[in-house]
């Protein structure tokens, strides 16, 4: 039992000795990369709607409706990057890939709508929008979405794009030492 607590325990010690210090890192150049997976981000869910509408344009008031919402919870994570990156590393996870780097969650929103922040008016529009009544079409919605990504096919092009644009991001350091 206890060379199986031994050997779990030097797994766990590895991981934590090479955790990566905002010290060591560009801040430039992380916060530029954390930009460019969310403007890759919103792209992703714009042609995705796009293609839904193309093939139902009965959809476009709640795709309207639904890229505000996807766009506006970017735009604050955008924003709680910079803003922890600045303010309070220790909120983001550099051993991630750049998708984990910020984790809001509901929680988190709903407090920093009550924060005295710069952040208190987007995470207000966010907490509000999942708070909200959904659109009366949101099912039709997501259910069209769910059948675009099921035909690849049909995604191919923003799919390889929004891929490459990742792997980028992924290949992407920001260490100062490289």
């Amino acid at each position: 039992m206890r060379r199986s607590a031994y050997i779990f325990l030097s797994f766990l010690l590895p991981g934590v000795a090479f955790a990566k210090d905002i010290n060591e890192l560009d801040t430039l150049c992380v916060s530029q990369k954390y930009h460019n997976y969310i403007d890759a981000s919103i792209g992703w869910y714009e042609s995705l709607v796009n293609l839904s509408i193309q093939k139902d344009p009965k959809l476009q008031s709640v795709a309207t409706w639904f890229l505000e919402g996807r766009r506006n919870h970017f735009m604050l994570n955008e924003a709680a990057f910079d803003y922890y990156l600045d303010n309070d590393p220790s909120k983001l996870n550099f051993d991630a890939p750049v998708e984990s780097w910020l984790n809001l969650t509901q929680e988190d929103v709903k407090a920093l709508s009550q924060s005295n922040t710069s952040l208190a008016p987007q995470a207000e529009k966010v907490f509000s929008f999942r708070q909200g009544a959904a659109h009366k079409g949101n099912y039709d919605l997501r259910s069209a979405l769910a059948d675009l990504l099921s035909h690849p096919k049909e995604i191919e092009v923003p799919l390889k794009k929004y891929n490459d644009e990742m792997q980028k991001l992924a290949e992407t350091t920001c260490d100062k030492a490289a």
